[in-house]
């Protein structure tokens, strides 16, 4: 399973550059056959140290992560929602993928001009915020012209989509992005047709020098979803070996064990609100993305369709603890590996056998 990720931004905010950067660490296995679908899509591994930890344990063949797909976004300008610039390839593109990172600019450099001839992060985000909630006022208008005379038939699936538009037409009329409005469970799956730019969820990266002095509390405060990274330095560094990037970022205000690009994927993954469930053996040693709250038969289909309809039962047991355990047959004795049925919730690192 690999999800989509828009990267968003105006000209000359470092965009492709990071594109670049994680692309990088794009990996090459059987599920994927091409790791760069086409010259702006690319599919990027999920770190996870658990996976060679378990590959020792199991003296497995191979290793195969989970992945996300990174999809590089035409450049947007002011007037995108009525077909300026690359507009229209820009809405049709971020449609498609189930999560935007949205690059602002931070760093100073007279060598690369700015569209607006000025840094201003807030400037770079409300510019493209608002080209999203243009297009998404369109989008639920031209819904509503529809759903509001088959409302007045009396028609319940129709009263219930035009309530949420309702919701969604006050919110963003009111400068507000759909992923603000609160919905009910039946709601919430009524709004999933609409596809609202709006309404997916948003890592906003500030683009920076990695030496670069900032006071992080005051670039857009308001937001919570945020990472600060030096877009240029991490593609450099992602040359390089692990120990020697980990040796060059140390002599900078970065000084973090974890590079920032596997910061901002790790990032993506949660806000994607997946997690990852894990099978090891002689063959491989392998790592499956499920949304969170998934039941095993709903984990297993992550594997193959038939685990979900056939499911019996499952072997559980937390990665760790497995490796604790030294042996599958202590773990067995220690009582825990455990046997689980169709209504347990596979919790993140679990390592899964399914019986069907």
């Amino acid at each position: 399973m690999s999800f989509s990720v828009g990267i968003v931004g105006l000209p000359n905010v470092g965009k492709s550059t990071l594109f670049k950067a994680l692309t990088k660490k794009e990996i090459d296995i059987s599920n994927y056959p091409f790791c760069t679908i086409d010259p702006n899509v690319g599919i990027v591994k999920v770190p996870d140290e658990r996976l060679e930890k378990l590959a020792k344990f199991s003296e497995s063949a191979k290793i195969i992560p989970t992945a996300i797909e990174f999809v590089d976004i035409a450049g947007l300008v002011k007037d995108a929602h009525k077909g300026e610039g690359l507009g229209n390839k820009f809405l049709a593109n971020i449609r498609e993928v189930e999560m935007i990172v949205h690059i602002v600019r931070g760093f100073e450099d007279g060598k690369i001009t700015h569209v607006n001839n000025k840094i201003n992060p807030k400037d770079d985000l409300e510019t493209i915020n608002t080209e999203l909630i243009l297009a998404d006022i369109e989008t639920v208008n031209k819904r509503l012209v529809k759903t509001e005379k088959e409302a007045r038939s009396g028609d319940k699936e129709a009263i219930l989509f035009k309530s949420v538009l309702e919701k969604y037409k006050s919110a963003l009329e009111d400068e507000q992005m759909a992923n603000t409005v609160e919905l009910d469970k039946n709601e919430k799956i009524a709004s999933k047709g609409f596809q609202l730019l709006t309404s997916k969820p948003i890592l906003y990266i500030v683009n920076v020098n990695e030496n670069q002095e900032i006071d992080k509390d005051k670039i857009l405060p308001e937001i919570e979803n945020k990472i600060f990274l030096p877009v240029k330095f991490e593609m450099d560094l992602s040359e390089l070996s692990k120990e020697e990037a980990l040796e060059f970022r140390k002599e900078t205000s970065l000084d973090k064990n974890i590079s920032g690009l596997d910061e901002l994927i790790i990032k993506c993954y949660d806000l994607l609100n997946l997690m990852t469930f894990l099978t090891t053996g002689k063959d491989e040693t392998r790592a499956w993305t499920v949304k969170k709250n998934s039941t095993a038969p709903q984990a297993g289909s992550a594997i193959h369709g038939d685990f979900e309809e056939k499911f019996i039962k499952a072997s559980v047991i937390n990665w760790q603890e497995l490796l604790n355990s030294g042996s599958w047959h202590n773990a067995i004795e220690k009582g825990t590996l455990r046997t689980e049925g169709k209504e347990y919730i596979v919790q993140d690192g679990d390592v899964v056998e399914f019986k069907i």
